[in-house]
């Protein structure tokens, strides 16, 4: 395993960050953002956890919506038992709604307190190393925002502040803000980025590497659909993940054309697709570590392999040509 400094900052992280939406109590009924039927619960998360350990991944991103909190509570039990908490990086996420009530969402100064003391029970322990947002609220003046999670910091509840997915003019505004006012920089941003969506490339991706910026990207094998030939395989998440399906729905003919591209690099190397569209992605040098899921042991397997694939360039622009622009998704 390779690590490195997340951003500016002098915290190491594994190339290769787990991703824990996958793990926690499955919803049964009606789905809703952050609960899906295809989590694994606890005892069958266990040994993706433990492989992650095993493989040298020491950080491992949750939030405190996926599974409804169950995530962050299956990742700090393992966490606990099995490692010291000085040797991770946990990192989680506020703003999606976790209950039924007007302040039960959202980045208000009572919102961010109030949850990161919930995911802190969950996760049991003290602190977390990363606390992001998961997206931008637009009924929250981003000072507010930034003022509370300058003093999650200063209270050492929080080591680093990140943000996900929004607009990169809405970042520069953040980054302004807390430069203005002495408040805590954000240090990471946590977007949507892969080889069938590349919208990023555009403006957050620069405002990145110009601010020193670590980026960790989800969803980089677009849910699935970079790791195998295009539509050659359904599971039960391909089936009733409707958050994926409003992402690629619009651009499955050109999202063909890339997996099949995506396919004969493969084929020449000799190698899983996944791996490559991974080494692609890690090839970027703004790119800090991929968000990984992983459900099967060969999905991390392959994802610490695409550290020593080395791809030329002529690999990856032949990667990158097919590619047509998209919407921008995954804001909301």
């Amino acid at each position: 395993m390779n690590y490195v400094n997340l951003g500016k900052t002098g915290l190491k992280v594994s190339r290769i960050c787990l991703g824990c939406m996958t793990y926690g109590e499955p919803t049964t009924g009606e789905l809703k953002p952050g609960r899906q039927a295809w989590a694994l619960n606890e005892e069958e998360s266990q040994p993706f956890l433990r492989q992650a350990l095993d493989l040298g991944i020491n950080f491992f991103d949750t939030a405190n919506v996926y599974s409804s909190g169950s995530s962050e509570e299956v990742l700090g039990r393992f966490l606990k038992d099995n490692t010291r908490r000085e040797a991770v990086v946990i990192a989680t996420k506020v703003h999606s709604v976790m209950r039924d009530e007007p302040n039960g969402r959202g980045l208000s100064r009572k919102a961010v307190l109030y949850e990161l003391d919930q995911s802190l029970r969950r996760l049991q322990t003290d602190y977390v190393d990363l606390y992001q947002i998961h997206r931008w609220d637009y009924e929250t003046p981003i000072e507010e925002t930034l003022e509370a999670l300058h003093d999650v910091v200063k209270s050492g509840k929080a080591r680093y502040i990140g943000a996900s997915s929004m607009y990169a003019w809405q970042f520069a505004k953040a980054l302004y803000l807390a430069g203005l006012h002495g408040w805590t920089r954000f240090v990471s941003m946590q977007n949507h980025l892969n080889l069938l969506y590349r919208e990023e490339e555009r403006e957050m991706i620069g405002l990145c590497q110009s601010e020193g910026i670590g980026v960790i990207p989800w969803s980089p094998l677009a849910r699935g659909r970079l790791a195998r030939p295009w539509q050659s395989e359904s599971t039960k998440r391909y089936e009733t993940d409707q958050f994926g399906k409003k992402m690629y729905s619009q651009t499955e003919e050109a999202d063909r054309r890339v997996v099949d591209r995506l396919g004969q690099v493969a084929g020449v190397r000799g190698v899983p697709p996944a791996q490559v569209a991974l080494a692609w992605l890690l090839s970027k040098p703004v790119v800090t570590a991929p968000i990984v899921g992983a459900t099967k042991p060969h999905h991390l397997e392959d994802a610490v392999a695409a550290l020593s694939l080395h791809l030329t360039p002529e690999e990856i622009a032949s990667l990158e040509e097919p590619y047509t622009p998209h919407p921008v998704l995954g804001f909301s």
